[in-house]
């Protein structure tokens, strides 16, 4: 199993960030939300994950980065439950759209069961285009 979050896998490019957010799909469960869209990835990933918190209700960058690497840490965990079912590459941007500060637990449950929206919405995708 490989629980690491190397650089090829971060979103970083802005074209596809702004593609991202014009084309994007969306799935959430509360306090998450995933935007994702297929694309090529120049990196042979299956994803590449961006984090996002807002400014408007935590102003402190001590606390949005808090979030953020909470974020991060619940994706590295479970990542391998998308990369094991996921065929084509994606771009995903996670935002976190609660207002109180969560805990590691409350962020942790929500992404997997964030994942597993994503995994069941992308799959029936592919059976429609298919």
């Amino acid at each position: 199993m490989n629980y690491r979050f190397p650089k090829e896998e971060k979103l970083k490019s802005r074209k596809c960030i702004e593609q991202l957010f014009k084309e994007g799909n969306s799935v959430s469960k509360f306090p998450l939300k995933l935007i994702y869209v297929q694309v090529e990835l120049p990196e042979k990933v299956p994803m590449q994950v961006g984090v996002s918190v807002t400014k408007r209700r935590f102003k402190k960058a001590v606390t949005r980065n808090r979030i953020k690497r909470l974020m991060r840490e619940a994706y590295r965990l479970h990542k391998n439950d998308v990369f094991n079912t996921i065929s084509t590459s994606y771009a995903c941007m996670f935002l976190y759209i609660g207002k109180q500060e969560p805990t590691f637990e409350e962020i942790e449950a929500s992404m997997v069961k964030l994942l597993q929206k994503f995994i069941v919405k992308v799959q029936n995708d592919t059976i429609s285009n298919a």
